[in-house]
Formats: C-alpha cells, structure tokens, sequence
C-alpha cells in the first residue's frame, strides 16, 4: 500500500503498532500500555472501601493459589503509618514498590514535623511516583491499582490511585475484576451517615456479590481506620463474627 503522505501513513496505523512503546501516544491519543496495565487490574482480585463519618473500612479477597502456601506470607492490605493504610487489585509484585515508597513518604513526615502524614499529601506522593513510571524510558506502568485510606484534619479520607497516576477521593469505591458489579451494589446500599459497623458489614455483603466458592474469614481481609484508634486489620476472629452476622 502507497501512502501520499506521512499522516495517511500515520492514520492507517492502529493502536497496536504503538502497544510496545510507553512513552509515544496512539493516534487515538491512548498510552496503550496504561491500556494494558488498566487490564491487569481488572483482572486482579476485587477490592473496596467504604467511607463513613468517623473511618473507612476497606476489604479484599484474599485466595491463596494453592493449599500447599502459607497463607501469612499472602499480604492484600498493608499499613503505611499509624493512621493510613492501603489496599490493591492487579500485579502483587507491584505493590511492593509503591508501598515502600509510601511509608517511606510518611516516616519523613513525621521525623521532620512531627505527626503523621495528612492522607492527601500521601496520595499526591504515591501518585507521582506512579505517573513517573508513564512517561520514562526503559520501565513500564504499575500493573495496580491502589485505595488509600487515613485522615486529612481529623476527617476520614478515601482515595484511588490507577496506573496513570491520576486520583480522586471517593465515598465508597471498588476495583478489580468484579468492581462494576460492586460498584453498583455500593451504590444502592451506601448512605452518607453510614454507622461503622454497618460499613464492615456493606463491605463483606459486597464482596459476596461476586465471590467464587464459599467466603470465610481464611479468604477475605477486612483493614479499619477509627479516629483515635489508628489503622488496623482486624482478626480472624473478627471477620468470622461479621461474616456470621451478615448471614
């Protein structure tokens, strides 16, 4: 095929011919391999968070590939400091970066001004890093997604990352491979003055919506954040007396 010019040549080219190249944009004005790296999130396990008037509640499928792992080396959720916590869907080799990254963000803060790290300051911390990772040669995209949680001025906060680096702060959100779905079930069942205790509950309701095989408190992690208590994630015991109450 003969081509009059450069920009024939130049349309007539789809967005795969640009799928190898992180840093040049398709015609479409697509990064394919944020597009790739988007699909590698939704394929990972379903996650979620729920913000309500004093915390945020965050919850994961936690499937171990095989009877034969130790389960306590499989990490879904992870604390960054005494009041911020995070959790993922996509590459788990991935996270680690980002959460090394994260806390060391936040150990800074708190050596040079003495309290932790305000919530919003973390995520424009953890964003960069990741849309730094958009636009460099030689590296690819963070195949995550992450939900971030902790307080802003004594207010509970909830935030997602993607790939791009973009963020936004949201009510109650949800990513992974079932995250439309749960979406729209967070959507029906969310309420702004929300209790606690109904959110740890919503949470798990949530995550059964798109469950394969039978949820219990081995497959599942429930993390909270509570104004004066901190981040935490709660027990197995706890996640088997809520698992009972929602049934």
């Amino acid at each position: 095929v003969r081509f009059t010019c450069f920009a024939e040549a130049l349309c007539a080219m789809g967005d795969s011919d640009y799928s190898f190249s992180l840093t040049t944009f398709s015609p479409s004005g697509k990064l394919v391999q944020i597009e790739y790296a988007l699909a590698a999130v939704q394929a990972g396990s379903t996650s979620l968070g729920i913000k309500t008037a004093n915390g945020v509640v965050l919850a994961t499928e936690r499937k171990i590939g095989s009877p034969l792992m130790d389960e306590s080396t499989v990490y879904k959720t992870f604390q960054i400091s005494d009041t911020a916590g995070l959790v993922y869907s996509g590459v788990g080799a991935d996270v680690r970066v980002l959460v090394k990254k994260a806390r060391k963000a936040a150990l800074t803060y708190k050596l040079t001004y003495g309290e932790d790290i305000p919530i919003t300051h973390l995520v424009r911390q953890v964003a960069g890093v990741m849309q730094t990772f958009t636009q460099s040669g030689g590296v690819r995209p963070f195949g995550i997604s992450v939900m971030i949680c902790g307080y802003d001025q004594n207010e509970p906060k909830l935030y997602q990352v993607d790939p791009a680096g973009s963020y936004w702060a949201w009510k109650a959100n949800a990513i992974g491979k079932n995250a439309s779905n749960a979406k729209t079930f967070l959507e029906k069942r969310y309420h702004a003055d929300m209790e606690f205790e109904d959110a740890v509950h919503t949470a798990i309701l949530t995550l059964k919506e798109g469950f394969e095989g039978q949820m219990t408190e081995d497959n599942i992690d429930v993390s909270v954040v509570e104004q004066g208590k901190g981040f935490r994630q709660l027990s197995k015991a706890e996640v088997k007396d809520y698992l009972g109450e929602v049934e």
